[in-house]
């Protein structure tokens, strides 16, 4: 009731599992839509995956609805009210889907399994001509952006709503469920999800102790750019996903991760001019072993040749195709030695303590295989990092020397190659 009868725009939800936070949260957006006196009303319901805002929220809605509602629509997940005001459900992981939308209302369920530059870059301006409100519920997955966010709410009392629910305090659960669940799960597991800390370790993170070192021995910090050390880059490409960059120098054995880049659906020539447009002394862009695949769609070149137009051939390399298991143990390796400049990269390594192993329902276990989400493209492309950052010498000379020639005295490789080979650029029009 006190999550009902809140009077802040802003309010932040923690609560633990099974407590009802969907149920309350669809009541909410219902009774904000039918009160609401603004043209054309619309309020949203966010879940990390469209999927998952369908499977969960949706049934609840149209129950709850059904009373004053016109009419469901299955297609686009959108109830209208006999008020002509519409609730619409929406993933997280197609954020752009409420690009140019306004709302007067609108909650994020499990807010930090969301990419963090989701509400900057796309929900809050959403809500500024109506001056709506935003609801970030959840339970804590680590010190993430919910934590941040967690945080802001509760110095700020007259601008914010902050409510804690615990399983041992709220009284929803039964003592003899508590006290059932202590026993079959880890302590990790029941502090994180029935006692809504913030301090446990992320279940199943990869990096988790690696991240927390990090943190701990304050370096994810202010990086300096040094302009007289060469700049690096690794890059993992997502054709219908996201393409992750990382921008980073070394100085005695020290990786100065500086800069980090990620976008959807961006071409090869606007990644390029991302990269060109950084104030960055090149020398080398480590790019992964599909770049070498060719595409129809680029006319028969692959994505290294495309790159190779804008940037040159001669500072593109191809990593190691390592399995993901063995670049895993090479970014654990690589992260005692790591730097973050904590501005740049904040996404970045949000996405590397988050990065996680997939969860096996049947066997009630972690798998060894990462789970696929907004974690995964930035957490690839630092496994890049992690097998290519060695490979450089501390100066580099030119390769020039070693010739190309047909048999098993050959020694050149295909870097060797393009290291050589001084494309001309073409000019702009």
């Amino acid at each position: 009731m006190p999550f009902h009868n809140r009077h802040q725009r802003w309010a932040c939800l923690v609560a633990h599992r099974r407590a009802g936070k969907t149920v309350a949260a669809v009541n909410d957006l219902i009774r904000g839509a039918v009160t609401c006196k603004s043209p054309n009303p619309l309020f949203g319901y966010v879940a990390p995956y469209r999927s998952q805002a369908k499977s969960v929220a949706w049934d609840y809605i149209k129950r709850f609805a059904q009373p004053i509602m016109k009419a469901p629509n299955e297609a686009e997940l959108t109830v209208e009210l006999i008020t002509g005001a519409k609730i619409r459900l929406f993933g997280a992981d197609n954020a752009d889907a409420m690009r140019g939308l306004g709302f007067d209302g609108i909650y994020m369920d499990e807010y930090g399994d969301f990419r963090p530059s989701v509400w900057g870059s796309v929900i809050r301006p959403t809500l500024s001509d109506k001056q709506g409100w935003a609801v970030f519920g959840g339970t804590p997955k680590g010190k993430n952006q919910f934590w941040d966010i967690h945080q802001t709410a509760h110095f700020a009392p007259e601008e914010w709503f902050s409510l804690t629910l615990k399983a041992s305090d709220s009284g929803i659960l039964p003592p003899s469920e508590i006290d059932a669940v202590k026993k079959q799960i880890s302590e990790d597991q029941f502090m994180q999800e029935y006692e809504c800390s913030f301090e446990a370790a992320i279940l199943g993170a990869f990096y988790g102790i690696e991240m927390r070192k990090a943190n701990d021995e304050k370096r994810i910090t202010e990086v300096a750019y040094d302009p007289s050390l060469p700049t690096y880059t690794a890059w993992d490409l997502g054709y219908r996903d996201d393409t992750a960059i990382w921008w980073y120098q070394v100085l005695r054995g020290e990786i100065h991760v500086i800069d980090y880049y990620s976008v959807s659906g961006a071409s090869i020539k606007e990644l390029a001019e991302v990269i060109q447009q950084k104030p960055y002394h090149y020398v080398k862009h480590y790019l992964p072993h599909d770049a070498r695949a060719k595409t129809l769609a680029a006319q028969g070149k692959s994505v290294i040749e495309q790159l190779g137009e804008h940037l040159g051939m001669e500072t593109l390399a191809i990593v190691p195709d390592l399995s993901v298991q063995d670049g895993i143990q090479a970014v654990r390796m690589t992260l005692p030695d790591c730097w973050f400049d904590e501005r740049k990269c904040r996404e970045g390594i949000e996405a590397l303590r988050q990065y996680e192993r997939e969860w096996d329902e049947d066997r009630k276990a972690f798998r060894t295989t990462p789970k696929h989400n907004w974690c995964s493209h930035p957490a690839d492309a630092f496994r890049m990092l992690a097998i290519s950052w060695r490979n450089e010498p501390v100066h580099a000379k030119s390769n020039i020397d070693r010739p190309l020639m047909v048999g098993p005295s050959n020694t050149a490789t295909m870097n060797d190659m393009w290291a050589t080979h001084k494309r001309p650029r073409r000019s702009r029009i």
